[in-house]
């Protein structure tokens, strides 16, 4: 048993309580670590380091900065199995999993490792005799991110990289549930000469939270999790004068229409649905069979659902490990409970798995539901879980309605060998990421990831231009060098 600090000026840093929370293997159901929560002072003290290291990293070149940056990305490259096991052994999901969501995070780290093109300014000469404009951008100050626990390290590389290559510094609220791997990745940075304070972990619970978000001297925060949540980051961050980028929750759809290749959208749905036991923002959790595809692709999906593996994380065998926590678990089988209760077809049940030498996971087998209804709780809610409901419909038309009239709209995606389909389905659909034939389109790290409607809070996308653009402030200049007298009139462009 160990206990899991926060990380402050570059180094381990105890907590000013002695406040902790369990860190669980999902795969045992056992304790296997304690964490720290963290105080309001505690988040005081990573801000003022924070705010000391900006003053010389917010003047630091982009030579330097990139040169961190390069550094950090070959440690990632360097230590990706150690930090896969991490995760692995915290969240649940698959090694092989945990590896693609480094990949993924990585990304963004190689986006940064070109901040110097992303930050060029532009320059207009003669705008008026003798005058010329130019612009360029510059850092906030100390900027956080308070991320969930479905992706312990993707989800913050998608933020403190970008933040970092633009001059700001950080302070990172990781879940509680799975802290280790920002431990880990705090420990990289200085390895790759990043400076003392400039990245900083204060874990901990709503109380950091809310320290956050109150904070004078923090310019920004960067959010993930659910849509409640995310509304209430955004509007107490903001009250207090801050940037916010809050991405909430989802229900994302994949429409399968009587064209496509079944075989092959039953495999990818399969997959996308799920894969990391469906705990995914982007995860496929409602199937919407067009016409005479619904048959076939219940039947396939039947097929290859009984045939997911499920065991824990560290066996490369299995396809998907356990939830992450025993409330979970429950909330998984209350949903298929209700689904079944309200009318739907249990096709495959995945309520009473057990995982043999592992009784006391949090294991719960893939569910498969047909006959679902847009009225039924097994589609409204978010569950967060190894669960595919199969809405019917007979047209794209009504396909396209079902998915407008959603609530949510982070991603949607369409299997068809249609063009025409296709092309209608992406510019009719009120959804902020759409596939065609890609059952989980996260955009790569030089676009910006972010959805529609409850999905996204505010107007700011995460990672690529958005990313910098959020994390920096633009200034405009406007020059003469004068030789003559100056005139009364106002400036004119004559």
């Amino acid at each position: 048993m160990y206990t899991v600090e926060h990380w402050i000026n570059g180094a381990a840093t105890p907590a000013g309580s002695t406040r902790t929370a369990p860190v669980f293997n999902p795969a045992t159901g056992q304790e296997q670590a304690r964490v720290l929560l963290a105080e309001t002072s505690d988040v005081d003290i990573a801000v003022a380091a924070a705010a000391k290291a900006f003053e010389a990293w917010g003047e630091s070149s982009l030579s330097q900065r990139v040169k961190v940056m390069f550094a950090f990305r070959e440690l990632l490259v360097a230590h990706e199995d150690e930090l896969a096991r991490i995760i692995s052994s915290e969240h649940g999901k698959v090694i092989d999993d945990a590896r693609g969501e480094i990949v993924r995070g990585r990304e963004v780290v190689e986006y940064a490792c070109g901040i110097a093109d992303a930050l060029k300014g532009s320059f207009s000469d003669q705008v008026s005799r003798d005058v010329d404009v130019h612009n360029f951008r510059q850092p906030l100050g100390v900027v956080a991110g308070i991320t969930p626990f479905n992706f312990p390290i993707m989800v913050p590389l998608w933020m403190h990289p970008i933040a970092i290559a633009t001059g700001n510094t950080f302070v990172l609220k990781p879940s509680e549930r799975d802290p280790s791997a920002s431990r880990l990745v705090a420990e990289l940075y200085a390895k790759a000469g990043l400076p003392d304070g400039v990245f900083n972990v204060v874990n901990g619970d709503k109380v950091a939270v809310d320290a956050i978000l109150d904070h004078p001297d923090i310019a920004a925060v960067s959010f993930v999790g659910s849509t409640p949540i995310a509304r209430y980051v955004h509007e107490r961050g903001t009250a207090s004068g801050k940037r916010v980028q809050a991405l909430g929750g989802a229900k994302n759809h994949a429409v399968v229409l009587p064209d496509a290749d079944i075989e092959y959208a039953a495999n990818h749905l399969t997959a996308a649905a799920f894969g990391s036991a469906g705990q995914r923002c982007m995860a496929i959790s409602v199937g919407v069979a067009v016409g005479t595809a619904a048959d076939k692709l219940v039947k396939t999906l039947e097929r290859k659902a009984n045939e997911v593996k499920v065991g824990p994380g560290d066996d490369a065998t299995n396809d998907m490990g356990p939830v992450v926590t025993e409330a979970a678990r429950e909330r998984v089988i209350k949903a298929v409970a209700s689904g079944a209760d309200q009318g739907a077809t249990v096709v495959v049940d995945g309520r009473g798995l057990t995982v043999d030498g592992h009784e006391n996971g949090f294991f719960v087998g893939p569910s498969l539901l047909d006959n679902v209804t847009t009225e039924m709780d097994a589609y409204r809610e978010e569950i967060f879980g190894p669960v595919l409901a199969i809405v019917r419909v007979d047209t794209i038309d009504e396909a396209i309605a079902v998915i407008n009239a959603n609530p949510y709209g982070n991603g949607t995606a369409v299997f068809t060998s249609s063009g025409e389909a296709a092309r209608k389905f992406q510019r009719e659909v009120k959804v902020g990421m759409i596939g065609v034939n890609v059952p989980i389109p996260v955009p790569m790290s030089y676009y910006s990831f972010g959805g529609w409607k409850d999905s996204l809070i505010g107007d700011s996308p995460i990672h690529g231009p958005e990313g910098v653009r959020f994390y920096t402030r633009a200034k405009v200049v406007t020059t003469r060098w004068p030789h003559t007298e100056a005139a009364f009139n106002f400036p004119t462009s004559n």
